[in-house]
């Protein structure tokens, strides 16, 4: 048996908190990754944030040595793949890498909405799917129900199913072999000119950028010359390793195999993921298709609350950004909050999971405006304007369309929950396109408009199901909107972070929220201060901060009292029309923070 066939390159596949990363170390442990003492639960989870969420965001890779009951030594390459579908961009690479699949799925709650979009990205790519039934050691779980939901909603023969519990080890044997049995062993030929995948890069404080590869042909070797056919760039190999999941500095890497090089590059710009990797003193005429690039599809501002943290804040997201080539930001000002970032994100979970990191690793308090999407703003003149921003809105007078984003969502959900989930996606202006049952489970197919959906739509969806409902989606197109950009005006004064695009039908009823809400944080000065809601021109809705009154008459009485109160009372009225056109009226924080907590259907 040559080299090559004696490896398995694999992911594992499943929906969130389905056990992918605690089979994951089932299988480092059965091998000998690592010993009992340096176990811990989650291994592949790195950061803090992962463990306490008990997520994966980042896809981490492991080579282990596998010994097989027919004698012979194997070795697997188990890639752990994020669940979330902001992170479906990590997955969609690391399945790249790899000829086959683990799905795991949950026995107890069966088939989910993640599940099914991880398994359509590995059938695309023709790879071998093993079915695994995890969390047998559970009352609750039902090993025939979920063979018939992956058979009636996925279509995979479940015959040889592998029932396991990643909690008490049962059933993992039976993985190992399987993997040797079912899945392929990746094609390359040594004697080929060098090709590889550059699947993964991150930034490390002392050795520079890590570059994860895949080796397709040829053999990677420490001190060769290679090139980067995207940029045309070289460098010399200064490392290569494999994880163990320990980085272990090896000689070479051959076809087949996947590891890491250094190559003493400073800046991840210069390695885009889903490059090729060639020799530069003999290289290939065709790259490798690569992968789509991650385009970011939520936008927000983030402010610190403290303008003296500024430059923290700028030094914690240039290092976020070494490390997550799918996150982008650039600078942006804003009267009210200061100088900031405008930010761009995956999704709503990326952005938490941002914004959560920058306050605990960078120690910076942040104000996060609120989450928006991209418009496609066609102007009379012909021209298109990508959006970002409302408060860059043109004139109304100069605009012939406004385009939205829409997603395709595929929402599994426990049948007696249909009804109100029905009614969600109906307020969120969506259109129904498929209903389907298996068993007492609905799989339900709707068209959402995105804007509607970044805001609170999970946290809703959720609530309503009491949790078991599951959702993933996939941006379609651009469909022309009805929409309105909601502009919001304290004492006359255009406020550009609670700007809003909406949709007009919402606008109203949004604005009047607002003014609600800001009269009751703005606090009172000596002057009214009136707030106001508009679309273009025309004030929507109004509420009036009612201004500090001195008694300027106590100490009057006497002969001619009511000529002089009289006189006084005129002077007053004067001195605040005077300060309320050069007052200035604070707004605190808090009132931020308020307002972009307004649910749309409260």
């Amino acid at each position: 048996m040559s080299d090559i066939q004696r490896i398995r390159n694999f992911s594992i596949i499943a929906h969130i908190d389905h056990g992918k990363s605690t089979i994951a170390d089932r299988i480092i442990h059965k091998c000998g990754g690592l010993t009992e003492r340096e176990m811990k639960q989650q291994v592949l989870d790195s950061m803090d944030i992962e463990r306490e969420r008990g997520i994966t965001i980042k896809a981490q890779t492991v080579k282990l040595n596998y010994k097989a009951k027919d004698g012979k030594d194997y070795i697997f390459n188990i890639i752990d793949t994020p669940g979330h579908v902001d992170f479906g961009y990590e997955v969609s690479r690391s399945l790249s890498a790899c000829e086959g699949s683990l799905l795991i799925v949950d026995s107890t709650q069966g088939v989910e909405a993640q599940t099914l979009a991880n398994v359509y990205q590995a059938l695309e790519i023709n790879h071998e799917v093993i079915p695994i039934l995890n969390k047998i050691d559970l009352p609750a779980s039902d090993i025939e129900k979920s063979k018939r939901e992956i058979e009636d909603v996925v279509g995979i023969d479940t015959r040889d199913a592998i029932s396991c519990s990643g909690k008490t080890g049962e059933g993992i044997d039976e993985i190992l072999e399987a993997i040797i049995k079912k899945l392929p062993s990746p094609e390359g030929e040594q004697s080929k000119k060098l090709k590889c995948l550059l699947v993964d890069s991150w930034y490390d404080s002392y050795l520079g950028v890590v570059i994860l590869v895949r080796v397709i042909d040829g053999k990677l070797k420490k001190s060769m010359k290679i090139k980067f056919m995207s940029n045309n760039l070289e460098y010399v190999i200064e490392k290569v390793g494999v994880f163990t999941p320990k980085p272990t500095n090896i000689d070479e890497l051959n076809s087949g195999e996947i590891g890491f090089i250094i190559t003493g590059i400073k800046s991840l710009s210069e390695t885009k993921v889903g490059d090729t990797i060639c020799d530069s003193a003999d290289p290939i005429q065709d790259p490798l298709p690569g992968f789509k690039p991650s385009k970011p599809v939520v936008f927000c501002g983030l402010f610190p609350v403290d303008s003296s943290e500024y430059q923290k804040l700028k030094d914690g997201l240039a290092k976020l950004k070494l490390n997550d080539a799918s996150f982008s930001y650039e600078h942006e000002s804003s009267s009210a909050l200061g100088l900031g970032f405008r930010c761009g994100f995956l999704g709503l979970l990326h952005l938490e999971i941002i914004t959560e990191r920058l306050e605990r690793e960078f120690d910076v308090n942040l104000i996060t405006t609120t989450p928006g999407v991209i418009y496609k703003v066609h102007k009379t003149k012909g021209e298109i304007l990508d959006l970002q921003n409302p408060s860059n809105m043109p004139d109304p007078s100069q605009i012939l369309k406004i385009e939205e984003p829409w997603i395709k969502s595929t929402i599994i959900t426990p049948d007696e929950f249909l009804g109100s989930i029905i009614k969600i996606c109906q307020d969120k202006r969506g259109i129904q396109t498929n209903l389907s049952y298996s068993g007492n489970r609905a799989v339900l197919s709707y068209d959402l408009p995105l804007n509607e959906v970044v805001f609170d739509f999970n946290d809703r969806l959720k609530s309503v199901s009491s949790g078991y409902a599951s959702f993933d989606y996939d941006i379609s197109d651009y469909r022309e909107g009805d929409l309105v950009k909601l502009g919001i005006l304290v004492n006359s004064e255009p406020v550009d972070a609670l700007a809003m695009i909406i949709h007009k039908d919402f606008a109203q009823k949004t604005g009047r929220q607002v003014c609600e809400k800001l009269k009751d944080l703005i606090p009172r000065h000596n002057f009214m201060i009136p707030v106001q809601a508009a679309i273009g021109g025309k004030i929507v809705a109004r509420e009036s901060i009612k201004g500090f009154k001195k008694d300027v008459l106590t100490k009057i009485h006497g002969g001619g009292a009511v000529d002089r109160k009289r006189k006084l009372l005129e002077k007053q009225k004067k001195g605040k029309a005077r300060s309320k056109q050069f007052g200035k009226v604070e707004i605190p924080q808090e009132a931020f923070i308020g307002v972009l907590k307004i649910n749309k259907e409260t």
